[in-house]
């Protein structure tokens, strides 16, 4: 969701339900700022009415298990419906909203139910053996995977093209959208920056805004942290467009070494690297 000047607004997924009838989830972080966007840009659609659902709440349930764990919550006859499912894919399921959807690059399912069944439906789930998880593992998670984080990765001052988001915009047919003109003017002067992954060679971790030195100017981190999957530190960047093989970061006055690589890093559990 962009903004007029092509910078991002927030990252957010939209379940198309019928012609009519769409479902946004965004972030809770960003709450206010878009739904006081989304409610400004109605104002040009006299038929479109935007409701915030506070009656609903939603529970993540993700990892290697995670859906034959998530079926417990329904009955047999709900469940096919369930295992039919494609990944981005949803279904309504009674009162409830089941998305094969996830920010942590692992399969499962995002349930979203009426909020005074949240509880009983977390029970259910540690019942059946899912574990809580913080917000610490769902970094090194996402991370792991590739996926950017609204305010960290990308903002409202950076574009989606500079974010490695470039994959979600319609730049190449009819479709119009807010910022798109401003996106094809940045793609015609040459896109300046890109967003890479980062491994670091020497011994340390890779955290936040540390500068990163390359034979075409410098860039900075804009998330790093440890992969407990792979043992090694590892980052995403923001460096000049271009730039390949291997880089240097500032880590406490030493410039330690980091390799370029595809990212994601890691998918389902193992290395992509």
């Amino acid at each position: 969701m962009l903004n007029s000047n092509g910078g991002v607004v927030d990252d957010l997924i939209v379940y198309y339900l019928n012609d009519s009838f769409y479902r946004v989830i965004i972030n809770s972080a960003t709450r206010d700022k878009d739904i006081a966007w989304l409610n400004a840009q109605t104002t040009n659609f006299p038929h479109l009415t935007l409701s915030e659902r506070v009656d609903v709440a939603m529970i993540a349930v993700q990892g290697p298990n995670a859906r034959e764990k998530a079926y417990t919550l329904f009955s047999d006859d709900q469940r096919p419906s369930l295992e039919s499912l494609g990944r981005f894919m949803a279904s309504e399921v009674g009162d409830y909203f089941v998305g094969r959807t996830g920010y942590t690059g692992e399969d499962g399912f995002e349930v979203l139910m009426p909020v005074n069944e949240a509880a009983s439906c977390w029970q259910q789930l540690l019942d059946a053996g899912v574990k809580p998880c913080g917000l610490g593992a769902r970094d090194t998670l996402r991370l792991e995977a590739g996926m950017s984080l609204y305010g960290t990765d990308m903002d409202e001052t950076t574009s989606p093209l500079i974010s490695g988001l470039g994959w979600t915009l319609a730049m190449s047919d009819e479709r119009d959208f807010i910022g798109k003109q401003v996106l094809q003017s940045e793609q015609k002067a040459g896109v300046k920056q890109q967003l890479v992954g980062l491994v670091l060679k020497d011994k340390g971790v890779l955290r936040n805004h540390l500068k990163v030195i390359t034979g075409n100017g410098d860039g900075e981190i804009t998330s790093g942290s440890f992969s407990p999957t792979l043992g090694k530190s590892i980052a995403l960047a923001r460096i000049p467009s271009g730039v390949t093989g291997e880089v240097e970061v500032e880590i406490r006055n030493k410039l330690l070494k980091a390799e370029i690589v595809k990212i994601p890093f890691v998918r389902q559990g193992k290395s992509c690297i």
